[in-house]
């Protein structure tokens, strides 16, 4: 509930007490709501059906992760007895028992939208799961052989007994548990045995026309398979019963960085180390009884609060090999190409940057000239440098290849990878060995701290000077990502950002310290206390009657201090219009604290990634784009970047799209006070942002 604060027109700032617990939103609990509005997607009728399986099987991965890095960290704060509160006044046992009932609604509701909405809307559109109650003659013969030639030869039954321990479960594989009654080859008792399903192996298997026949694409789950054929795995015994589960472990890796000596070779041995993980969730067949749950709770050493019964396949983001299919275009969303600016048409683009700075949104404008801009200064005889910062790229990455281009042309190449890069490790660790081997200059960001700025820096010798050309990110420089991911990017050639660009890259190689930036705001150093500066200056200007404004679009939005002086700003009476696509600690509408603060989110075709902070400073408005969240480990505990974009032409822009999300009515919901979300309407015409975005920047 949110409290009563008395107040006067003004409240004095010592009237409030902006620690109290109850002024804070739990940031697990704000991260499940997130979930939640991504899973409500799924019943959305005007999205295409595979668009909305798709929300689905997000939904589905969003949870793992949590469980994988959330749940295992409060969970090791419980066992280990840390007397550690949250902002919103919780211990961690008790997040943990609110996390538990939230976390079970979310999981029924999952597969009531799988089993009751969408299967039965895919069949009508001709796409069906078939049961093996619903195997005909064809089907059944083709699955045995299917069964016989492609599973059982790869399959590896393992019956548990004192010479046969219960074998190790890789974090989330598919995994099923035999009950048996009678006597091995040898007369050995066995009545429990584990049956493990390779990795490699699909876990959707479609039905061939030519023995469907039907006209309609039948699929059938790799469990089902084995369930109809698990006989086959215990000859000469019987099987009662075969459920499926998955366990799901702890995967937050942990390398004590002042006790190695090279990072990348500790990743690496911590990475093997991951699957194996300590167990945080138990998902399990709906069906299982509860004599076999027992048994899994006694082996795996976990309680039956960490067990979650579904009804369908334990793991629904294997689902998300259907959402692509090529032939039913008709069920996904329709294709656009992102626009490519025609400054960059045929252009020479250091002379483009020359006369003025560029701005991209993607995916509306195409990623292309951020990777025309390093393969056009892998190639010019007038590059001297090129350093880059790579957080997630991916394995195979144009950028990469640029970059290798560059280095073996005698280009000195300088790039900064962040090993750390959570569920990117392996990735990143193998594009750092090929760098290294193209004679790139290749170090691991800062001890103690992730580098996550997004910045590539070009310095060319024009006559008789040096000009440093700069792109500075709101996202990652990764192609595929940029598909899905809304994110700025900005071209420029200004000298001083230029400049600053290159101290940063010197303090993140040489390890030296840097002098005072011109413009940019750097974590962990300037970041944070400037954008609280910023956020007071509009609340004196409030104060003083002045127009104050403030805009800010992010991620998340957790961190304190920030929060403390957003709740000053809205009681000077500040208005501030927050959009958090994710978790947000902020509670907005509390009489005589945030009744000035709205807080929405956006959830639709994209993933909203932009970090914008406005701040109308006056009749002086400032726009500043960013790499970081207002959370705490982006502002005091990474290498962040933040740039003021100078343009008044660009920042009029960027001001325009985030009015369009302040407008959106059709894919907004609304923070309430009490944590809860209510999906935004109105009586104006429907407006959708990401729509307008597609209308004003895209091809069709």
């Amino acid at each position: 509930m949110s409290p009563k604060i008395e107040q006067a027109s003004m409240p004095e700032k010592s009237s409030v007490d902006l620690k109290a617990p109850e002024l804070y939103l739990n940031r697990e609990l704000s991260l499940l709501e997130f979930n939640r509005r991504v899973l409500e997607q799924a019943l959305e009728e005007e999205t295409p059906l595979l668009e909305r399986l798709r929300f689905l099987c997000i939904s589905s991965t969003n949870l793992d992760e949590f469980f994988e890095i959330r749940v295992s960290g409060l969970k090791h704060k419980a066992e280990a007895g840390v007397a550690n509160v949250s902002i919103d006044g919780r211990t961690a046992p008790e997040a943990l028992k609110e996390i538990r009932a939230k976390a079970l609604e979310l999981v029924d509701e999952q597969y009531r939208i799988l089993n009751d909405v969408l299967l039965p809307q895919l069949e009508q559109e001709n796409i069906r799961f078939i049961r093996r109650s619903d195997w005909n003659k064809e089907q059944a013969e083709w699955l045995y052989r299917y069964f016989q030639e492609s599973l059982l030869p790869v399959l590896t039954p393992m019956g548990l007994d004192p010479a046969h321990p219960f074998p190790r479960i890789l974090n989330k594989s598919l995994s099923f548990i035999i009950s048996l009654e009678g006597k091995d080859a040898f007369g050995r008792s066995c009545d429990m045995a584990v049956v493990q399903a390779p990795r490699s192996l699909p876990r959707l298997i479609k039905i061939p026309e030519s023995v469907n026949g039907t006209g309609k694409q039948d699929f059938v789950f790799l469990s089902s398979i084995i369930h109809a054929y698990v006989d086959e795995l215990f000859y000469g015994m019987k099987v009662k019963g075969s459920f499926q589960f998955r366990v799901t472990r702890n995967s937050d890796l942990f390398v004590d960085e002042e006790e190695v000596d090279n990072l990348l070779r500790a990743m690496e041995g911590e990475l093997l180390s991951r699957r194996y993980g300590e167990m945080v969730r138990l998902e399990i067949d709906s069906d299982c009884p509860d004599s076999v749950i027992n048994f899994l709770h006694k082996n795996f050493n976990i309680e039956e609060d960490d067990t979650y019964k579904v009804n369908g396949p334990v793991n629904l983001n294997r689902l998300m090999q259907l959402c692509d299919l090529e032939d039913r275009p008709d069920l996904r969303f329709k294709p656009f190409t992102p626009s490519k600016p025609a400054k960059f048409s045929g252009s020479n683009i250091f002379s483009v940057l020359r006369r003025q700075d560029i701005l991209l949104l993607h995916p509306f404008e195409s990623f292309v000239p951020v990777v025309d801009f390093l393969r056009r200064a892998a190639s010019d005889e007038n590059v001297l440098v090129i350093k880059q910062t790579l957080y997630r790229t991916g394995p195979k990455s144009s950028i990469v290849d640029a970059l290798v281009d560059a280095a073996r042309s005698g280009i000195e190449v300088s790039v900064v990878i962040e090993l750390r890069a959570r569920f990117d490790e392996a990735d990143n660790i193998a594009l750092a060995n090929r760098l290294q081997e193209a004679g790139a200059h290749v170090v691991y960001g800062v001890v103690g701290y992730k580098t996550h700025a997004k910045l590539a820096l070009v310095v060319r010798r024009e006559g008789k000077l040096l000009r440093n050309y700069v792109h500075l990110g709101t996202g990652n420089y990764h192609p595929g990502t940029t598909r899905f991911y809304t994110d700025y990017g900005l071209f420029t050639s200004d000298a001083q950002i230029g400049e600053d660009v290159h101290k940063v890259f010197m303090q993140l190689t040489s390890l030296g310290k840097v002098s005072k930036l011109h413009k940019l705001l750097q974590s962990p150093f300037t970041l944070h206390t400037a954008m609280l500066k910023k956020i007071d200056r509009e609340t004196e200007h409030a104060l003083k009657g002045k127009p104050a404004r403030i805009m800010a679009k992010m991620n998340a939005l957790t961190e304190v201090k920030i929060i403390q002086a957003l709740y000053r700003a809205s009681m000077a009476g500040v208005k501030i219009d927050l959009v958090v696509r994710g978790v947000c600690c902020l509670r907005p509408g509390i009489e005589g604290v945030s009744e000035n603060i709205s807080v929405r989110s956006i959830i639709g075709r994209f993933l909203e990634h932009t970090r914008v902070f406005y701040f109308q400073n006056g009749d002086n408005p400032e726009v500043y784009c960013a790499s970081a969240d207002w959370m705490e480990r982006n502002l005091l505990q990474r290498v962040e970047v933040c740039f003021p974009v100078q343009t008044k032409r660009i920042s009029n822009l960027i001001t325009k799209h985030l009015q369009y999300y302040l407008k959106d009515n059709t894919q907004s919901w609304l923070l309430m006070a009490d944590g809860n979300y209510r999906r935004f309407t109105d009586d104006k015409p429907p407006f959708c942002a990401q729509m307008q975005l597609l209308e004003d920047l895209a091809k069709h």
